[in-house]
């Protein structure tokens, strides 16, 4: 176990937290805060603990330099509106002003960093940059599990310079996905959606190891079917993996893994909002490209979830964002949002699009705040933000 912001007496002093309000923008508004939103506890228990608290993230991809439309502003206001206080917004992330105010804080207030990737040196991990930061804080928490994945100088490097722990939504990210990665009530079922089998190979590779079943959809499902032999027509496919797709196959069958492939498709010409399109089983003739599971694959992909005791999902099983290829991946989200007694995990990315879509989140066991990062931690990899917060004396984790 990771050392928290629980463990360390935060009373009175300067908290650097590193957030992840990489949030969409339009017109120099917020569209949607849910990762705002999701930092709140942490914020607010800072707050309460009598700490001032300076806050950094990321937003967007401005390259190293300056630009206007991904300037912190918005989220400042936006922030504020939540807390209900005032959010002191910087004009930078480091100098000689940003560090005079930081030292002026008095407990209770909150002031927001400019964008971070201002400067090269937040990507490239400088350590003179990642040095500044910590120079603003006397303690640093590391609550932005979207960018646990990367070790840039606000993620990695400033762990090194203060006493750090990680925040509440980290924790509970942490919590979840190591818990089904180790110990899962049984049966575990996971469901891998999305367009590409080299995209997810090492989650399947290392899920397979702990699974009880796999049901696979989306894109990547007509790889698999052609592995097999099957017709997939004109159907997205990668041809350079077939022979890894039969692999994974034969492991899943020599560990006993249900591998569910769709038994039928939701097949169209063009991939086109209001396409025509028409339900073929099995194989999918010429002309024609899956675009979504059949209704005999969602009943039958329903009878394991019924079973089910842990949930695991990432990724649609259908073109999600073109209507009507949304429905397969809209009615598993429901069929997921329905079971009780069910620990349920949306392991990031598009899935999360699709359960907010349908109004099903808070129906959720816990939705995933992070893609790539969610992704790495079910390939078993270490991520470099967690790997640099000290474990808690005496517990790993």
């Amino acid at each position: 176990m990771k050392v928290t912001i629980k463990d360390i007496d935060i009373t009175g002093k300067r908290v650097l937290i590193r957030v992840d309000f990489n949030v969409p923008l339009k017109e120099g508004v917020v569209t949607d805060d849910t990762r705002i939103r999701a930092a709140l506890p942490t914020i607010t228990y800072a707050l309460e603990q009598g700490a001032s608290v300076i806050l950094m993230s990321h937003l967007g991809r401005p390259k190293g330099k300056p630009a206007d439309e991904l300037k912190m502003d918005p989220v400042a206001k936006r922030l504020g509106e939540l807390l209900k206080r005032t959010v002191k917004k910087m004009d930078d992330c480091v100098g000689d002003e940003v560090a005079r105010s930081a030292r002026e804080l008095k407990p209770g207030e909150v002031m927001l960093l400019e964008n971070l990737r201002f400067h090269a040196e937040e990507t490239a991990n400088d350590p003179a940059f990642a040095k500044q930061l910590a120079g603003l804080g006397e303690v640093y928490i590391n609550d932005a599990f979207g960018a646990a994945h990367r070790a840039h100088a606000s993620t990695e490097g400033v762990a090194r310079y203060l006493p750090a722990g990680i925040g509440f939504l980290m924790e509970k990210e942490i919590r979840y996905l190591s818990r089904a990665l180790e110990a899962p009530d049984r049966p575990f079922v996971v469901i891998l959606g999305g367009a590409k089998v080299s995209d997810k190979i090492k989650v399947i590779e290392n899920l397979l190891e702990k699974v009880d079943s796999m049901l696979i959809g989306g894109a990547m499902a007509y790889t698999f079917l052609k592995a097999q032999g099957e017709a997939i027509g004109d159907s997205l496919v990668e041809d350079d993996k077939l022979d890894l797709a039969r692999e994974l196959l034969t492991k899943a069958e020599a560990r006993g893994v249900h591998f569910i492939l769709p038994c039928d498709h939701v097949v169209a010409r063009e991939l086109t909002e209001g396409a025509q399109t028409s339900i073929v089983a099995p194989g999918i003739p010429d002309g024609w490209k899956g675009v979504d599971i059949g209704p005999k694959t969602v009943s039958e992909f329903k009878v394991y979830l019924e079973e089910a005791k842990t949930v695991l999902w990432n990724g649609p099983v259908g073109i999600f964002e073109t209507r009507p290829f949304d429905k397969g991946t809209r009615e598993i989200g429901l069929a997921v949002a329905e079971l009780s007694g069910v620990t349920t995990i949306i392991g990031g990315g598009d899935s999360v699009s699709a359960v907010r879509q349908l109004g099903v989140t808070d129906k959720m066991s816990h939705v995933s705040t992070g893609g790539g990062a969610s992704l790495e931690f079910l390939e078993g990899i270490p991520l470099p933000g967690i790997v640099a917060i000290p474990d808690l004396a005496g517990k790993k984790g």
